[in-house]
C-alpha cells in the first residue's frame, strides 16, 4: 500500500471539458491516451480480435453448395442477384428478411444501450475497433503517451520523420486492407485478389477499395474522437434510451470527493478526505479526452478505461476498487444521500464508511437482476419476437415459385374451330442450387389444354418443364377452351406447379378471358 502522495500525478486536462466547452469550430487538440491495463482493456483486446477476425476472415470462409452455387459461405451476388449465407440463400423478392435483421439490430442495440449504456460504442461499433487498432500501432512506433506528447511537440528532425513515415504507412495499409476485405464480400474472395493484384480486377472494385482506403486512413488514424462527437448521431439519440436504471460509467463522487493529494495531512489536520487522490489516470486514459469526474457527457462512449486506470490507483492506495464504476443513475442518487445525510450536508467520508474503514450496509451496489425491467423486456421481447417470425419464415419458405403474366392485348382470340385462346406468360423460379422437373399443369377450366411456344410437348392439361438450378425460366403459353366449354366471359382457374422429387408446389390463381366481358 502506498501513500497517495507516492502516487503519480499526470498533467493532463480535458480536452472535451463539460465544464468548458471550447468553440465549434475550434481548432482539434490532439489526444494522446496512455495505455491502459485491466479486465476492461483486456476484454477490449478480446472484442477487437473477435471483430477484426469476422471482417477479414469471412470472406474466405468455405461453403458447399453443390456445383451449381458459390462455395463462399459469406457472399452478396448482385451480379446474380443473390445473398448467401451460409446455408441460407436470399434472392432479391425475399429482402424482408435482410429488412428483419436490420430491425433486429435495432432493437438489439436499444436493448444493449438501455442495460449497459453505450456498450456498442464502447467496445464493439467499428470507429472504436479501428482507432484502438491504430493506437496499436502509433504506441510501438512512438512509444506510450508521454513519448508521443514529446515527439509531437519535437521540431521535425530525421527520426521524426522516419517515425512518422512508419505510423502513416501501417495505418495505411490496414485501410488498404480494410477496403480489402470488403470488396471480397461481393465476389469470390480468392479469384478476385488475384485480379486486383494483377490488374484484371472490375473498376469499381478498386473504386471501392480506394474509397475506403481513404475514410479508414481518416477516421480511424485523423480524426479519432471528432467522429463520434460531431459525426455520430448515437450520442444525441441514446438518451432517449437511458433511465435511472441503465448502466453507465459513473464517478462516484459520494466516496471520491473531497480530492486530495495529501490524505494523510489532510486526516492529521481534522479534514474530510474522500478517496480520489486527484491523480487524473483517469483522464490520461480517456481516448475521448473528457474527465469523467464532471459527470456524464455526450463524448463518453463507455469504453470504462477510466475504471482500470482507477481501480489501478485503488490497489496502490489499498481502497476498495469501484471509485470509478459501472452504476446506475438510481444507485447513485441513494448512496449520495447517505453521502449527504439526504441532502443536508456536503458529502462527508465518514458517512459512507464503516468503524472498520469499509463501504457501510447503507451503501446500494448494483445487481444484474436489475436489468430485467420494463423497458428491457419489450425490447427484448420485441427482438426474440422478430428473431422467431425469421426463423419460422426461413423453415417454412418454398423454394419453388410461380408467376403469370396474362397478355393485355389481345386478351383473348377466337380460333378458326370457334375455340377462345389466351396467352400467358409463366416464369418459374428454381430457389435452391440444383436441376429441377418441374410440372406445370392447369386446375379448373373445364375442357381446356395448353401449349407451350419454344418447347415440344403436345396440346395438354400439363407438362414438364426442365429448370436450371438456382435460376428462373420464363416461357410462353397458349389456353385454349372449346366454345361450348365456356360458362362465363371472365374464369377463374390456376396454374400448379410440382415438383415429383421434393413434393415442393406452387398455385397462381389466373383468369381465362373470352367474348362476352363486360367493358
Amino acid at each position: 500500500m502506498l501513500d497517495t502522495q507516492e502516487v503519480e500525478r499526470l498533467e493532463v486536462g480535458a480536452v472535451n471539458s463539460a465544464r468548458i466547452r471550447q468553440p465549434l469550430y475550434a481548432k482539434r487538440e490532439k489526444i494522446f491516451p496512455k495505455r491502459a491495463q485491466g479486465r476492461f482493456r483486456q476484454f477490449k483486446w478480446l472484442v477487437m480480435l473477435v471483430t477484426l477476425g469476422i471482417y477479414y476472415l469471412t470472406p474466405w470462409i468455405r461453403w458447399d453448395r453443390g456445383p451449381f452455387a458459390p462455395d463462399q459461405a459469406v457472399l452478396v451476388d448482385l451480379a446474380n442477384r443473390r445473398f448467401y449465407f451460409f446455408f441460407i440463400e436470399i434472392w432479391p423478392q425475399e429482402f424482408y428478411f435482410v429488412a428483419g435483421l436490420l430491425v433486429m439490430a435495432g432493437f438489439g442495440l436499444f436493448l444493449v444501450t438501455s442495460s449497459v449504456g453505450r456498450a456498442w460504442c464502447g467496445y464493439t461499433c467499428p470507429q472504436t475497433v479501428w482507432v484502438d487498432l491504430f493506437l496499436v500501432v502509433e504506441r510501438a512506433i512512438e512509444g506510450d503517451r508521454n513519448a508521443r506528447i514529446k515527439l509531437d511537440q519535437a521540431r521535425w528532425s530525421v527520426n521524426k520523420i522516419a517515425l512518422r513515415l512508419a505510423k502513416h504507412a501501417i495505418w495505411i495499409a490496414i485501410a488498404v486492407a480494410t477496403g480489402g476485405a470488403w470488396v471480397f464480400y461481393f465476389a469470390d474472395a480468392p479469384k478476385l485478389f488475384v485480379d486486383i493484384f494483377t490488374g484484371q480486377a472490375a473498376p469499381v472494385a478498386y473504386i471501392t477499395v480506394a474509397i475506403l482506403t481513404a475514410t479508414t486512413y481518416t477516421f480511424g488514424g485523423l480524426m479519432r474522437e471528432q467522429v463520434c462527437t460531431y459525426m455520430c448521431p448515437w450520442p444525441r439519440i441514446q438518451a432517449a434510451m437511458l433511465d435511472e436504471h441503465s448502466l453507465t460509467v459513473t464517478y462516484n463522487d459520494w466516496r471520491g470527493e473531497p480530492r486530495s493529494r495529501h490524505a494523510k495531512k489532510a486526516v492529521a489536520t481534522g479534514q474530510p478526505v474522500g478517496d480520489c487522490v486527484d491523480c487524473n489516470a483517469c483522464v490520461a486514459v480517456c481516448p475521448m479526452g473528457i474527465d469523467i469526474r464532471d459527470g456524464q457527457q455526450l463524448e463518453c462512449i463507455t469504453c470504462a478505461l477510466c475504471i482500470d486506470a482507477c481501480d489501478g490507483v485503488m490497489d496502490k492506495v489499498g481502497k476498495e476498487r469501484g471509485l470509478i464504476s459501472y452504476a446506475t443513475l438510481w444507485d447513485y442518487n441513494q448512496n449520495m444521500a447517505v453521502a449527504t445525510a439526504g441532502g443536508t450536508a456536503p458529502i462527508t467520508p465518514a458517512l459512507v464508511r464503516d468503524p472498520a474503514g469499509g463501504l457501510n450496509d447503507r451503501i446500494v451496489h448494483y445487481h444484474l437482476r436489475k436489468i430485467l425491467r420494463p423497458r428491457t423486456l419489450v425490447y427484448l421481447g420485441a427482438w426474440l419476437l422478430v428473431g422467431v417470425l425469421m426463423v419460422y419464415g426461413l423453415l417454412t419458405r418454398d423454394r419453388l415459385q410461380v408467376n403469370v403474366l396474362h397478355d393485355r392485348n389481345p386478351q383473348y382470340v377466337t380460333l378458326s374451330d370457334g375455340s377462345i385462346r389466351n396467352g400467358y406468360t409463366v416464369k418459374l423460379l428454381n430457389m435452391i442450387p440444383e436441376p429441377r422437373t418441374i410440372v406445370v399443369s392447369l386446375e379448373g377450366l373445364e375442357g381446356a389444354s395448353m401449349s407451350v411456344v419454344g418447347m415440344d410437348h403436345p396440346e395438354d392439361r400439363s407438362f414438364p418443364v426442365e429448370v436450371e438450378p438456382d435460376r428462373a425460366k420464363t416461357f410462353k403459353v397458349y389456353v385454349r377452351q372449346p366454345a361450348d366449354r365456356i360458362e362465363a366471359a371472365s374464369q377463374g382457374f390456376n396454374f400448379v406447379v410440382e415438383d415429383k422429387a421434393s413434393f415442393e408446389s406452387d398455385v397462381y390463381n389466373a383468369t381465362f378471358e373470352a367474348p362476352g366481358k363486360s367493358k
